[in-house]
């Protein structure tokens, strides 16, 4: 199987939307495995849908390195071609003097040969020293090939091109012209996660677009060469042997609010015993189940939808004050609480909007807040329906959750914000909400928790 991964000088480099070309383009002929770096929901939805087959998440800070290596030789059976895609720039992780949470950590953990995109935008020799600082920083990381993005005209390419092969003894492998259209297209993308049954025939004709026109500056037989030429190692998969038959069924919110999920999850809960029943809370009925889990969203885009099906949001109410178990992320969370209160100028709306929710949680969810994204580590107590366990996530949020004085949570966190003076985790019989996502693979002795407590209340 060959192997790759595809990083950027920086964040705003462009190596997404040429990841997401390159899978494409590779994926007409090839089987292609996508994996990203980091914890992100966003980019992996496209890759998985140029690639039709799961996109998963490989991140250093929260998971080990063994849980790291299990799930890429797990996601890479019965592929040709294996894709990662780092996050930000190459050396950007969790901490200043170690590549904890950085595509440089995963690129060594996997020994993967790395193409760097280097944005260069009105640089031509210094690129050249760009690229010679990327290789010095960490010679453990093989940097192979360069793709030049944002490229003027013939002569800055044939300068930028003959520097960075002279000095830093790399071939570069593309030069992408600044293109307006591309620019235009990954806006558009970047605003939703894709989702199946949601905008397919548009998320096809522009991951078209782009591919065409990456098809046009890349080449694709030197990047093939370039790929690290090797079999996955077979290993044991414990985060996914399924060692009992199913026997507990888990409703999983998924519809155009809700879909922030890591492909992991869905084989962790078989793995467990448990079977997903996917149900939508802006269009279904609440289906029968013996727990439940609502993920991160944009419950905020969808809040007049929301609150409209109100035969939903009672069920919900019903079955957690009935103490079946509940678990929400984030949009989840936020969903649960009485109300969503849209702020004036949110979305250049010049009135302030107030929309019901479920009321599980006394309290509101106010928008736009203070932006914050950060990885969390913490500990749940063993009330919870995770039990007691320590637990390395992320959160990732825009909005502000104020809850009830009287409110029990169950985590405390060492690193984060969490809902309320690092406390997450609020609780309310068997109902547990967080900002803090946690991968179903490094936690995954919290979600078994889960669903043993799931088989226990049936």
């Amino acid at each position: 199987m060959k192997q790759i991964l595809i990083t950027g000088d920086r964040s705003g480099s462009g190596k997404t939307s040429i990841t997401l070309a390159l899978t494409a383009l590779l994926a007409k002929k090839h089987r292609v495995q996508t994996f990203k770096v980091g914890m992100d929901y966003i980019d992996p939805s496209y890759l998985a849908a140029a690639s039709c087959r799961p996109c998963r998440n490989l991140d250093s800070f929260a998971l080990s390195t063994a849980q790291i290596q299990e799930i890429y030789s797990y996601g890479c059976r019965g592929a040709d071609i294996a894709i990662v895609e780092g996050v930000r720039g190459l050396y950007e992780g969790a901490e200043a003097l170690t590549d904890l949470g950085s595509t440089a950590a995963i690129a060594k953990e996997l020994d993967l040969p790395v193409i760097l995109v280097v944005s260069a935008q009105s640089i031509t020799r210094s690129a050249a020293a760009l690229v010679k600082g990327f290789q010095y920083f960490d010679p453990k990381v093989r940097i192979v090939g360069v793709i030049l993005n944002n490229v003027k005209g013939g002569t800055h390419k044939a300068k930028a091109v003959a520097a960075i092969e002279h000095y830093c003894g790399v071939p570069v492998i593309g030069a992408i012209p600044r293109m307006e259209e591309m620019q235009l297209t990954m806006r558009h993308l970047g605003l939703v996660p894709y989702r199946e049954g949601t905008g397919k025939g548009d998320f096809d004709l522009r991951i078209r677009a782009i591919t065409e026109m990456i098809d046009q500056y890349v080449d694709l037989d030197r990047l093939l060469s370039l790929m690290k030429e090797s079999n996955v190692p077979v290993q044991e998969s414990p985060s996914f042997e399924r060692t009992i038959a199913p026997d507990v069924t888990i409703g999983v919110a998924f519809d155009e609010a809700f879909n922030f999920y890591y492909a992991d999850l869905f084989d962790v809960l078989a793995s467990l015993g448990a079977k997903p029943v996917m149900f939508s809370p802006v269009h279904d009925s609440l289906p029968d189940a013996d727990g439940y889990i609502i993920g991160g969203g944009y419950p905020e885009l969808y809040a007049r939808e929301l609150e409209s099906n109100q035969k939903m949001r009672d069920a919900i109410r019903t079955v957690s004050k009935n103490k079946t178990p509940i678990y929400a992320e984030c949009g989840g969370l936020m969903y649960l609480t009485d109300r969503i209160i849209l702020k004036a100028g949110w979305q250049g709306d010049p009135e302030e909007h107030t929309y019901a929710m479920c009321g599980v949680f006394s309290g509101e969810t106010r928008m736009p807040a203070r932006r914050v994204v950060s990885y969390v580590t913490g500990t749940s107590d063993a009330t919870s329906l995770f039990g007691q366990a320590q637990f390395h996530g992320h959160e990732f949020h825009h909005s502000d959750v104020v809850l009830s004085s009287r409110t029990r949570y169950a985590y405390q966190l060492s690193r984060g914000i969490g809902i309320h003076d690092n406390l997450d985790g609020a609780v309310i019989d068997n109902t547990l909400g967080s900002y803090t996502h946690l991968h179903p693979v490094g936690s995954r002795g919290m979600f078994e928790h889960f669903v043993r407590l799931c088989r226990q209340k049936r």
